[in-house]
């Protein structure tokens, strides 16, 4: 067994984090309308933070399956994104300590990976851990947006009403933390977004909003939206903007918002909601098609 200290690094001068909560995304995965990384980015360009923990990429990461950018100048070899896979510490409006961890998504030794994080839980004390993204469904702009909620204990999720009753999705790390916590008896859960599928490969702050909210509201920590808001307005406005322009789109909008309010009149899954298999299907096509095109 390898001890998980040994693929990370922690700062000296860490404080007591008792009962923290520990926020988690990680690039490479599902997240149509980049969602979850549009939430992750949103708190830290807006609160102070600091890495107190950093993890060995080296150990993790296939650089060949997705290879860091290397700055040319002239005639030099000037600079090297060094991908990097950390903790920081931040603090919510009322000065309440929150961890994020963030970075790509490890390629391998995904065990030790989550053995590692439920290391570093147990080690500060963390009470709960969050995970968020996007995933892509047959919903439509025009209409409110919805999560699915999932966590080791029913009781953290309570408030949320469950969408599938079983289904098979391509596996990740995020979703392996929650399970191995939850085998632990760490409290832990997570959000999807639900994101139209039409605009699952452009930046769609308004699933963040609806992400954060989602978090927030589960956590009870307190954080400023006012950029994220007005990043969502500006967006929404110019999608209304181009569907307003294209008849077959709206058309296809049409059909959606017909099958979404006769689901939520309903509150039962009919013939027009996606199948396990459709869903399936779904995610397996919006991974494809976040492949990078081979080196050349």
């Amino acid at each position: 067994m390898h001890d998980p200290e040994n693929l990370y690094e922690v700062d000296s001068e860490v404080p007591d984090l008792t009962g923290a909560v520990l926020l988690h995304h990680f690039d490479g995965f599902m997240d149509a309308g980049a969602a979850g990384r549009l939430l992750a980015d949103h708190l830290l360009s807006t609160y102070e933070n600091r890495v107190i923990a950093r993890f060995d990429v080296d150990e993790l990461i296939d650089y060949r399956s997705r290879r860091p950018l290397m700055t040319y100048a002239t005639d030099h070899w000037e600079d090297y994104a060094k991908p990097e896979l950390v903790v920081r510490l931040l603090h919510d409006d009322a000065g309440t300590p929150f961890l994020l961890l963030s970075g790509p998504e490890p390629d391998q030794r995904w065990e030790r990976f989550v053995n590692a994080v439920h290391s570093l839980v147990e080690r500060w004390g963390v009470r709960l851990v969050v995970g968020f993204h996007g995933i892509p469904m047959g919903v439509p702009h025009t209409r409110p947006l919805r999560v699915i909620a999932h966590a080791t204990r029913a009781e953290l999720v309570s408030e949320h009403q469950p969408f599938f009753n079983r289904v098979q999705v391509p596996g990740n790390v995020a979703g392996l933390i929650e399970l191995r916590l939850g085998e632990h008896g760490q409290d832990a859960m997570g959000f999807a977004a639900q994101v139209p599928h039409y605009l699952a490969q452009s930046n769609y702050p308004t699933a963040a909003v609806t992400l954060l909210d989602a978090v927030a509201r589960a956590t009870g920590l307190s954080w400023k939206i006012d950029k994220l808001l007005e990043a969502a307005q500006r967006t929404d406005a110019e999608i209304h903007r181009q569907v307003a322009e294209s008849d077959e789109v709206g058309q296809v909008v049409e059909a959606l918002e017909r099958q979404y309010d006769a689901f939520v009149q309903t509150q039962a899954m009919g013939d027009d909601i996606p199948s396990a298999d459709e869903l399936g299907a779904e995610f397996e096509r919006f991974l494809a098609e976040q492949q990078r095109p081979p080196d050349l």
